[in-house]
């Protein structure tokens, strides 16, 4: 029996073109969901995009535009970014469509006495779309290093987030892990803010500062803050609370986000979901950054490097397996195009490729296609299976190249070619199916990871023949 499971990543603003912590979201998000697909399960995979606060609204004045007119305008581009990918969502939410706005607000009534109004004067950031304590705009001499402005002070009437009173239940829910937290240092960084001491936060924008979002319900002078009206997009989706996605599929098995996303979706968020009674989801996967020549990518330093640069020099599955092989799942990575290309010739191409290359090449040659009825290795996956259910993608794929490597040391030992000067046919046969059912178990593993060079494989080699082969898996790229 299928089983639902639900995988969400974190929504990027409809403000610009995305970037690749963005595409590394949404990498994640999409081997797990082909992978749960491959198990069996029923698999809902939410994209989508954030479309409302002080950012939107900023960019839509530049452009001369209307917020509404703005984001229509970047909605496709981010849609792209995933096309570009090959990451196939199921769902793809919008904070500004009727279905959202209408079920936000009634989860903020939900959460009833637990939002109240106050007062509030503090620094903020446009850019982050947060208010910042004194010590780090102290730290940071007044300008976020994020968007190089310098911090707002802001005072104003807004409405509040009871926060401070889920402290010790978050707690509670953390260390028994009823809510998990992955990697462990992500889990140890939040329960150390958290039992810090959390600060009730602010849950509204007064609508004469910021006109566009969501209307508080009650209040026609007050929007909802972004934050909040953005993270209640996991349950707005599945058209809370008696839509049949909702009674499928919640509460989400595995949600994906980035370090800087840690306090917004392992305390606000849970908080905001016992606040209005619903189960928590059921675990935070938190990857790092990556970095291009070991330093954090900037306009200003110029190391900006795009997915879609990338994509279009090596292609969709070479962009897909040096980012989730060679950038660690729990920790940072580092991107350099001497790396990516070093990876893509060394490993794709003179490994994986050059084995399906040999392989299919003597088949034809000395079995005039025909593979006969190859045996099944036998590899204990176990190991490959772990590593993905612990989001240990980097562990997954390095076990699936030790299967890659054995079959070429495979190759060199038996040396087919040899087998068919001998005219030993018997053994040829035995030798060369042999490897066909080592190349069938590589492809089946990789399906999650490199969908399309997966589904190339197993095109080549079905039905006992080698069909339709091109030659060459990862041609040569020429600098």
């Amino acid at each position: 029996m299928n089983k639902p499971f639900y995988v969400t990543t974190s929504i990027p603003y409809a403000s610009g073109t995305p970037h690749i912590g963005n595409a590394i979201d949404w990498l994640y998000a999409d081997t797990v969901a082909r992978y749960q697909k491959q198990q069996g399960d029923e698999v809902l995979y939410s994209a989508g995009a954030d479309e409302h606060g002080s950012k939107i609204y900023e960019k839509a004045q530049e452009a001369g535009l209307k917020p509404e007119d703005f984001i229509e305008q970047i909605i496709p581009v981010i849609q792209e970014g995933h096309k570009l990918i090959n990451s196939e969502y199921t769902h793809f939410a919008r904070t500004n469509s009727k279905q959202h706005v209408i079920t936000a607000q009634k989860l903020w009534k939900q959460m009833g006495d637990d939002i109240y109004k106050s007062a509030y004067e503090g620094w903020y950031c446009v850019g982050c779309e947060e208010f910042k304590t004194d010590t780090e705009v102290k730290a940071n001499k007044g300008i976020c290093p994020d968007h190089d402005k310098d911090y707002e002070k802001v005072k104003e009437e807004n409405y509040f987030f009871k926060l401070s009173a889920y402290s010790d239940q978050l707690i509670k829910l953390i260390e028994t892990d009823e809510f998990e937290i992955v990697p462990a240092n992500r889990k140890t960084e939040i329960l150390n803010v958290i039992k810090g001491g959390l600060q009730d936060i602010s849950f509204s924008r007064p609508k004469k500062k910021l006109p566009w979002g969501i209307p508080v319900p009650g209040d026609k002078d007050q929007v909802m803050y972004v934050w909040p009206d953005a993270l209640m997009n996991y349950i707005t989706l599945l058209d809370y609370p008696n839509g049949e996605d909702f009674k499928k599929f919640w509460p989400t098995n595995l949600q994906i986000v980035g370090k800087d996303n840690l306090r917004f979706h392992a305390a606000i968020y849970p908080a905001m979901l016992l606040s209005a009674k619903l189960p928590l989801l059921k675990r935070l996967f938190v990857h790092g950054h990556v970095t291009s020549n070991g330093k954090k990518m900037s306009k200003t330093i110029g190391n900006v490097v795009t997915t879609e640069e990338i994509v279009t020099k090596y292609g969709t599955d070479a962009f897909r397996y040096y980012f989730l092989r060679h950038i660690p799942s729990h920790d940072d990575g580092d991107f350099t195009w001497e790396r990516f290309d070093a990876v893509y010739h060394g490993e794709l191409a003179a490994q994986l490729g050059n084995a399906v290359q040999r392989v299919a090449s003597m088949i034809n040659r000395y079995q005039q296609g025909v593979i006969g009825e190859y045996p099944n290795p036998g590899h204990d996956t176990a190991p490959y299976h772990a590593a993905i259910a612990n989001q240990q993608f980097d562990r997954a794929l390095e076990w699936v190249w030790e299967l890659v490597k054995g079959l070429n040391v495979y190759l060199e030992q038996q040396k087919p070619w040899q087998l068919a000067k001998e005219l030993d046919e018997t053994h040829l046969r035995e030798v060369l199916a042999a490897c066909v059912g080592d190349i069938m178990q590589i492809a089946e593993l990789l399906q999650p990871f490199l969908p399309s060079t997966a589904e190339t494989i197993e095109k080549i080699f079905h039905d006992g023949y080698v069909h339709n082969y091109s030659g060459v898996l990862f041609p040569r790229i020429e600098e």
